[in-house]
């Protein structure tokens, strides 16, 4: 949830309702992180794949691939007019994240998200021609922008992705 009330609980508005498949991905991978450092900690492996499992099923456009940018946990209409687009780094969080979960569990559906969400991410986000990712599509993967730059999108998630993921290949 991005935002909960004083004790953790669900608001029931817009707000309060709003899930963001990308923040929630990213912490699912820091948590396995965490679990891989603590010899591979049960607890921690079950919290984090759990978020990715939850946060996957309510963030993957079954429609045209891909995660969207900001879902309802009830389901209902979502109040940012660009919740169903595609930003490039909730797709790193996910490579990361399927990845590490993969190597933890062995479980072959994070093999499977793994490799749906690589090639998704990597067959949308790179311009061909001047390199580097487009940081905005439209839900069915048209840019929406042919900026790679600007207060939001920088230098961080594309290089921290491929860094991460070539460790975690590597120490396999």
């Amino acid at each position: 949830m991005e935002t909960v009330g004083p004790h953790g609980e669900i608001i029931d508005h817009f707000d309060g309702r709003m899930l963001n498949p990308g923040h929630a991905i990213e912490a699912a991978w820091f948590i396995l992180r965490e679990a891989r450092h603590r010899d591979n900690d049960p607890d921690l492996v079950h919290v984090g794949t759990t978020m990715l499992d939850w946060m996957w099923r309510r963030g993957w456009d079954e429609q045209y691939g891909g995660l969207l940018y900001f879902t309802d946990v009830k389901g209902l209409p979502v109040q940012e007019y660009w919740h169903d687009m595609k930003f490039w780094w909730p797709h790193n969080e996910a490579i990361i994240a399927t990845l590490l979960a993969w190597q933890l569990t062995g479980d072959g559906k994070y093999a499977r998200w793994h490799q749906l969400v690589h090639d998704w991410a990597y067959g949308h986000f790179p311009d061909p021609e001047h390199g580097e990712w487009y940081g905005y599509l439209h839900r069915d993967a048209r840019v929406s922008v042919p900026l790679k730059g600007n207060l939001w999108k920088g230098p961080f998630h594309l290089p921290r992705m491929q860094l991460v993921c070539w460790k975690l290949l590597e120490s396999a």
